[in-house]
């Protein structure tokens, strides 16, 4: 298989299994400011001599006993709260039934080789990746009396994001978590390219460190993440070519006033314009197809030609200066429910690229995890 294709992650096995790790802590408000992530994502950075170095200075504490952590964040006035802990990626699903993560985008080979060979060769996890579910009762109960108690640190970051962290070491609340999550059901929100190089790292090393790889569990009816929309430049695009490959693919497609266009952009409907007309493209998302499936899926290849790929961008304002009359046209999409993708990726389909955006994400280089402490304990 070419390394430049695009396949999809296998499927990690139930039970989900959230295990407890010695956490590596890098507070980003002491750490160098905005230069944690960028080191330890650098390729050839001597990661052990960077961790010794921040150790020395007073900057990184690593705790002595495992334990799973409750991270806190604020952004913006919105919270999110979650469970971070080593995955367990040692399983695989043979049938649907037994999937506990759940993809739902596409990964490119060449980038996961890389990050496999990039985190082997520094040892540690440097972040996360982001998983999202529906929480048990039960569980949001335990998390709740938690936070009851002092936090183990707080703080506010170079990016003014506001944290608090608590260790969860307790047996018996460790066995409440593992209890409550065993047939949990799980969606990557943001990692898919990390979880993947997770799963490559374990097929290679089976059996010790890397049978686990660090996740961080939000339950979406606790805090809920805002799931908001990617939107598309698509250049070599007139509007005129757009509406003929809308009527070709047995769409709608309304020229409308600039205000109208705007107001009109939702779950049923996509706006498309060059800058100087607006339009309205009816893309209606059904239970089991979102309109961005459609959008890839039944409009882009009815457009004539060959015209070079879609761009994406995360705010309006961005694919609006981008639009050009008869050279490129801005699709502003609607956000994507989450119930949805997670029907979606139960499915074995997987979205266009960049069909979703989970946030606010937590600033990397907070939690770390060193693979030379020894296996998890199971």
């Amino acid at each position: 298989m070419s390394s430049r294709a695009v396949v999809v992650p296998p499927h990690v096995a139930r039970p989900l299994r959230l295990l407890p790790f010695r956490g590596l802590m890098l507070p980003p408000a002491r750490g160098p400011r905005g230069t944690v992530e960028r080191a330890l994502a650098r390729p050839g950075a001597r990661v052990e001599e960077l961790l010794a170095r921040w150790a020395a200075e007073g900057r990184l504490t690593h705790d002595a006993t495992p334990g799973l952590y409750l991270h806190e964040y604020t952004t913006a006035g919105i919270t999110v709260r979650g469970l971070v802990g080593a995955l367990d990626v040692s399983r695989r699903a043979h049938d649907p039934g037994e999937q506990a993560v759940l993809p739902h985008e596409g990964v490119h080979c060449d980038q996961v080789e890389q990050l496999a060979e990039r985190m082997d060769h520094m040892e540690v996890d440097p972040a996360p990746i982001l998983l999202v579910h529906r929480g048990s009762a039960d569980l949001r109960a335990l998390l709740a009396t938690i936070r009851e108690t002092a936090p183990l640190a707080r703080f506010t970051d170079h990016t003014d994001q506001h944290h608090r962290l608590w260790a969860v070491r307790d047996p018996d609340h460790l066995a409440r978590v593992e209890a409550a999550l065993a047939t949990s059901r799980v969606l990557i929100a943001d990692g898919h390219h990390r979880y993947a190089a997770y799963l490559a790292l374990q097929a290679r090393h089976p059996g010790g460190t890397r049978d686990t790889g660090l996740a961080m569990l939000v339950d979406h009816d606790d805090t809920p993440m805002f799931l908001g929309p990617i939107h598309r430049v698509l250049p070599g695009t007139s509007l005129e070519s757009l509406a003929g490959a809308a009527r070709s693919a047995g769409l709608d497609f309304t020229y409308v006033p600039r205000r109208q266009a705007l107001a009109a952009l939702g779950p049923t409907s996509v706006v498309a314009t060059d800058g100087r007309r607006w339009a309205i493209l009816a893309i209606a998302s059904t239970a089991d197809r979102a309109a961005v499936e459609i959008l890839h899926q039944d409009l882009l290849p009815a457009r004539p030609g060959s015209p070079p790929p879609a761009a994406y961008r995360h705010s309006v304002e961005s694919a609006l200066a981008d639009a050009r009359p008869g050279e490129s046209v801005a699709v502003l999409m609607p956000a994507v429910d989450l119930d949805l993708v997670t029907r979606i990726a139960t499915t074995g389909r997987l979205l266009p690229e960049k069909a979703t955006s989970f946030q606010p994400k937590p600033t990397p280089g907070l939690l770390i995890r060193a693979l030379r402490d020894g296996p998890v304990a199971r």
